[in-house]
C-alpha cells in the first residue's frame, strides 16, 4: 500500500449542526471544500472532533456517505468512527459495515475498561483480522483512560500489516521518539497533538491528524510540508504564529473551540450537541482576539 497518501496533514473534520442540532450538510460541504482548497493531504470523518459519539448510527452513515460523495476521490478519507470498549461488538461491526469509499479506518484503544497492554494488543489484533481496510491506531489516553505504550504499538505494527500508522496523542514526545526509533519501515507516526507536530516531525515523524487544520488548513498544511521538507525555520515560524490559539480550542472541550474559530472565520456555525455546550462569551472573545493577532502565512485567515 502507498503510505504516502497518509503523510502530511490530515484533518479531523468537524460535524456542523444547525441551530436545532441537526447535521448541517450545506455547512459540512463548505468545511470539506475549505480544507481541500487549503491543501490538506487527507480527511478523517467522524473522529473525536466530528462528535461521532453524539450521532445516531443512521446519522453516522449519512455523514460518511455525504463526505465520500463531496470529496469524490480528490483526497483519501479515513473513517474515524471505529473505537469500542467491547471488542466483539467492534469486530462484528467491521465485518458487516460498508466501508466502500474509504482508504483506511482509525480505531481508538478501548475506553473506560482500562485494559492492560496485553488486552489492548489482543483487542487490536482481533480488529485487524476483521477490518477490510488498513488501520490507524489512535492512542489518546486523555480520553480512553489507558496509554498504548510503545512496546505495544511496535508489537502491533510488526504483528499485522493492516496496521499502517499510529495517531500518537499521549502528549509525550519521548514516547513518540521511542516508537520512531524502533518502528518498521511500513509504519507511519502521526502527531495527535497539534502543538507537538513540528517537534515530532523533526524527530522523524510523518505528519499530523489535526484539529486546528479545520480553521487554518492552508497555514497548517504549509507548516507541515515545510517541516517534512526540513525547512525548520519556516515550520517553526508558522507553528509559532498559531501557538497562542491552541489553548482556546480546548479550554471548554473539543470541538467546542475549533467550531467557534470556524464561526469567526465564517465557515460554519459553532453549535455542538450536549453534553458539550458552545464556547462561553468570555472564551469566544479571547479566541477572537488571538485570531486577530495571527501574522504570517494565513491566506485563509
Amino acid at each position: 500500500m502507498n503510505l504516502q497518501k497518509f503523510r502530511g496533514t490530515g484533518v479531523a473534520l468537524v460535524t456542523p449542526f444547525t441551530a436545532d442540532k441537526k447535521v448541517d450538510y450545506p455547512a459540512l460541504e463548505r468545511v470539506i471544500e475549505y480544507v481541500i482548497e487549503g491543501g490538506v493531504d487527507f480527511l478523517v470523518s467522524l473522529g473525536t472532533t466530528g462528535e461521532a459519539v453524539t450521532l445516531t448510527a443512521e446519522e453516522c452513515r449519512a455523514v460518511f456517505d455525504f463526505t465520500i460523495r463531496i470529496v469524490n476521490g480528490r483526497k483519501p478519507i479515513v473513517a474515524g468512527l471505529f473505537g469500542s470498549n467491547f471488542t466483539a461488538k467492534l469486530v462484528n461491526t467491521l465485518k458487516t459495515y460498508n466501508l466502500e469509499g474509504f482508504d483506511a479506518i482509525m480505531s481508538s484503544s478501548p475506553a473506560y475498561n482500562k485494559p492492560p497492554q496485553e488486552g489492548i494488543y489482543r483487542h487490536y489484533m482481533e480488529v485487524a483480522e476483521a477490518s477490510p481496510l488498513p488501520i490507524i491506531i489512535y492512542n489518546v489516553p486523555g480520553r480512553t483512560g489507558s496509554n498504548v505504550l510503545p512496546p505495544t504499538i511496535l508489537r502491533l505494527a510488526k504483528g499485522n500489516e493492516k496496521f499502517i500508522a499510529v495517531k500518537e496523542a499521549s502528549g509525550d514526545l519521548g514516547q513518540a521518539m521511542s516508537i520512531l526509533k524502533n518502528r518498521p519501515d511500513n509504519f507511519l507516526v502521526l502527531s495527535g497533538e497539534d502543538p507537538l507536530t513540528v517537534s515530532m516531525i523533526a524527530c522523524g515523524g510523518d505528519g499530523v491528524i489535526s484539529v486546528i487544520a479545520n480553521a487554518y488548513p492552508e497555514h497548517w498544511s504549509e507548516m507541515t510540508r515545510a517541516a517534512l521538507n526540513q525547512d525548520m525555520e519556516k515550520a517553526a515560524r508558522l507553528n509559532l504564529d498559531l501557538l497562542d490559539i491552541h489553548p482556546w480550542l480546548y479550554i471548554e472541550g473539543n470541538p467546542v473551540g475549533v467550531k467557534a474559530a470556524m464561526e469567526i472565520k465564517g465557515v460554519c456555525g459553532m453549535e455542538v450537541r450536549t453534553p458539550l455546550v458552545p464556547l462561553s462569551e468570555k472564551s469566544y472573545a479571547a479566541l477572537k482576539n488571538e485570531m486577530s493577532l495571527v501574522r504570517g502565512f494565513v491566506k485563509n485567515g
